[in-house]
């Protein structure tokens, strides 16, 4: 019997085929895996959803949003209070800077001086001190001559009512009274008395006896103070009430009418409210 003869490029049987098929298989190289991924695979059924940055900061949670308001109000106020604090500030920088503006001018057009105070005569009475063990009270009188001068060439002073005058001997208080009330114009220089009374005056021995030594040196010194309201009339302007103040320490050489003084030096302030 004859054998088969098969064609050359007839395929094989299926035994061979199938053996063939599994050794390349086998022998053939796995292609590469891909890299494992950066970011996290979510698990099933989880969903991540992207909020633009501008919503983020915008728009706060719902349990955030109370605080947010509450928040922006302060800020908002804050700033107002701010402002309203530089704006006065510098309100009241501008007021200061025109005042002294004024003033300025004011002390160019009118150049003011200061007035002069001084006491021109002194007659006392009353005052018998003949021994320093004596205890009768005293009620002395005293004749003073004030003499105030106005230098200024455009103001004018104008004395008010509510004066006093006091003179002091060792801070015992000898005798008071008041000026008189009167208009100075300018560039004039007014001589004016005024009577000062003390009634039951108690004097100490100490005092008594200091008053008879100085009476045997003929320098008894005594202390003057003058206090006068007086507002200030520039043409036809005149401004509030200024208190001024004189003190005199003034030297006579004897407690009687004839008394002349020896040495007098007096100093003045005011009192703008």
């Amino acid at each position: 019997m004859a054998d088969r003869v098969h064609p050359r490029d007839s395929p094989p049987v299926s035994g061979e085929y199938q053996s063939t098929s599994s050794q390349e298989a086998a022998v053939a190289p796995k292609p590469p895996q891909p890299p494992p991924s950066e970011k996290p695979i979510p698990p099933p059924g989880a969903y991540v959803i992207k909020i633009p940055k501008d919503q983020v900061y915008r728009v706060p949670p719902p349990e955030n949003a109370r605080r947010y308001d509450r928040y922006t109000r302060r800020k908002n106020r804050q700033c107002r209070c701010c402002c309203c604090f530089c704006w006065l500030i510098g309100l009241i920088f501008v007021l200061l800077v025109l005042l002294g503006i004024a003033a300025g001018i004011l002390y160019l057009v009118f150049r003011p001086k200061a007035p002069n105070y001084s006491i021109d005569g002194i007659a006392i009475k009353g005052i018998n001190v003949t021994s320093p063990s004596s205890t009768a009270a005293i009620s002395p009188e005293f004749d003073v001559t004030v003499r105030a001068d106005n230098p200024n060439k455009k103001i004018g002073i104008r004395y008010e009512t509510d004066s006093s005058a006091e003179i002091f001997y060792n801070d015992v208080r000898l005798c008071n009274g008041a000026l008189p009330a009167f208009y100075q114009p300018s560039n004039n220089v007014t001589v004016f008395e005024t009577v000062l009374r003390g009634n039951g005056i108690q004097l100490r021995s100490e005092d008594r006896r200091a008053l008879l030594e100085a009476q045997t040196k003929r320098e008894v010194p005594l202390t003057v103070k003058l206090r006068a309201p007086v507002k200030i009339k520039v043409g036809s302007v005149k401004t509030w009430k200024i208190t001024v103040k004189v003190d005199c320490d003034v030297t006579v050489d004897k407690l009687t009418a004839q008394a002349k003084i020896v040495s007098r030096h007096c100093n003045y302030r005011v009192n703008l409210w």
